[in-house]
Parts: C-alpha cells; sequence; structure tokens
C-alpha cells in the first residue's frame, strides 16, 4: 500500500473519530459532496487540500503522519488459536465482532447488557488477545484494521457459518423491510462460472467500502446487515434421486 493510500485512509480515520462528514468536507472546500467522496475514495489530494482537510479535523501533517505509522502496526488477521478463544465464550466474540464493525466501547455497553466487572474482564483478554490496547484512563485503542478479515475457514468462519445456516434464511425476506433473496438456477459454463464469482467478489468488495464509509454514521442510522453470496455447482436432491445413472460429473476449474 502506497503511502499516498495510507495517508487518505488515515485522513479518513481522524474524520470519522471527529464525527466530520463529507458534507462539511464540502462545504469547507466549496466542493460538492460527490467531488469529494470521489478524491477521497480515488486518493486523490493535492498537499493544499490535505493541509485544508487536516485543519478541520484540528490536526496537521506531522500528526496526520504519525497516526498513518501508528496504523501501520494495527492487525489484520488473527492466530487461530485466538479465533478459537473467540468462539470459547460469545461475549468475547460479539465485542470483538462489534468492534470490527467500529463500534465504540461506550455504545456497546450501552445497548447490550454487560456487569462491570464482565467489560473489564473481557477488555483485557482483548487486550491479550492484540485485538485492542487498553490506555491509562480507561480508554482502548482499537487494533483491528479497516482489512481485518477471519482466517478462511477458521474457527471463527465456522461458527457464524452454522448461525447463518440455521438463523440468517429464518426470514421472509421482504424487500419493505430491506431484505432480499434471489435464487437462480441454470447451467453455466466453466468460464461463465469464474466469471460470476468476479462479479461476486466485486460486489462483496462494494458491501465492504460502504460498510466503512457507514462506520462514521451515529449507530441510530446504521443498521446491522448481512449479506451472504453462494454459488456452486449443485442438484437438487429431490431432483437427483431421479436420475437413471449417478452424476459423477466433477467440476474442476482449469
Amino acid at each position: 500500500m502506497s503511502q499516498t493510500v495510507q495517508l487518505v485512509d488515515t485522513l479518513k480515520k481522524i474524520l470519522r473519530e471527529r464525527k466530520i462528514t463529507y458534507q462539511e468536507v464540502a462545504e469547507k472546500l466549496d466542493l460538492s459532496e460527490a467531488n469529494v467522496k470521489r478524491m477521497f475514495s480515488k486518493r486523490h489530494f493535492t498537499l493544499a487540500r490535505l493541509e485544508e482537510v487536516c485543519a478541520m479535523a484540528d490536526a496537521d501533517l506531522g500528526y496526520l503522519m504519525s497516526r498513518m505509522h501508528e496504523g501501520s502496526m494495527i492487525i489484520d488477521t488473527l492466530s487461530k488459536e485466538a479465533e478459537k478463544e473467540l468462539c470459547g465464550n460469545i461475549k468475547l466474540l460479539m465485542i470483538a465482532q462489534l468492534l470490527i464493525n467500529r463500534w465504540e466501547i461506550e455504545d456497546i455497553v450501552e445497548t447490550y447488557e454487560f456487569e462491570d466487572h464482565e467489560v473489564t474482564q473481557l477488555m483485557a483478554k482483548l487486550d491479550r488477545l492484540g485485538i485492542i490496547e487498553l490506555l491509562p484512563g480507561d480508554r482502548v485503542r482499537n487494533l483491528i484494521s479497516r482489512d481485518f478479515k477471519w482466517i478462511p475457514n477458521g474457527p471463527v468462519y465456522k461458527y457464524f457459518e452454522e448461525h447463518i445456516a440455521r438463523e440468517f434464511f429464518n426470514c421472509k425476506f421482504e424487500q419493505k423491510n430491506g431484505e432480499i433473496l434471489i435464487f437462480m438456477a441454470g447451467m453455466l459454463s466453466r468460464q461463465s462460472n469464474s466469471q460470476m464469482q468476479t462479479s461476486m467478489r466485486r460486489l462483496a468488495r462494494e458491501f465492504d467500502e460502504l460498510s466503512k464509509e457507514d462506520g462514521k454514521l451515529p449507530l441510530n442510522e446504521t443498521y446491522g446487515t448481512g449479506l451472504v453470496l453462494a454459488m456452486r455447482p449443485w442438484e437438487l436432491s429431490t431432483f437427483a434421486q431421479f436420475r437413471r445413472k449417478e452424476n459423477t460429473k466433477k467440476f474442476r476449474l482449469t
């Protein structure tokens, strides 16, 4: 990642911390909000613009550089053992996931039922696991990066996978409630399958970017949202039972 990208991403984080919106930046710079969003998404800033936005956040380039270097120590993944420990304590896992979603500790305690001693113990465990850093004055530094990912097919991934299968689809999926379910079935070649996988990864990245942008909004303006993207060569078992011969055709991308 280039230093320019890191600087702009750090500036975005500082603006979120200061609760400064793109609209406010646009008004300060006498630009449209769309132009400001484009500047941040493309990381295209002149030095003068960078200094202007820093000034809005009561910061300077020195502070921005310092925060950027701090960010370089932030973790992108946990060890398998750390994930296992999280899965062994649902409240610990819950707080970790909320921190990944950029919740503040104060908001977590206000929203969910935690005893004071529980919070102290859980924070100590998260500090030991490297998810947060406990600071003087009961302050907390979140060490989870914006690019954090659970281990593919690791303990936490499997935990969520199990509960997704049992709970996520127990829903009528009504559009008026912000819900949607699209199921399609057809015959695809290997090439078309590969093309669909590329499109699905692109959509997942878009969801991730929107989630990061909306992380700066107040909690009462955002909603916990789940997105499941799945595709597999597959035949319904009730259809397969009528085959004259077992389907032995195996899908392998070349």
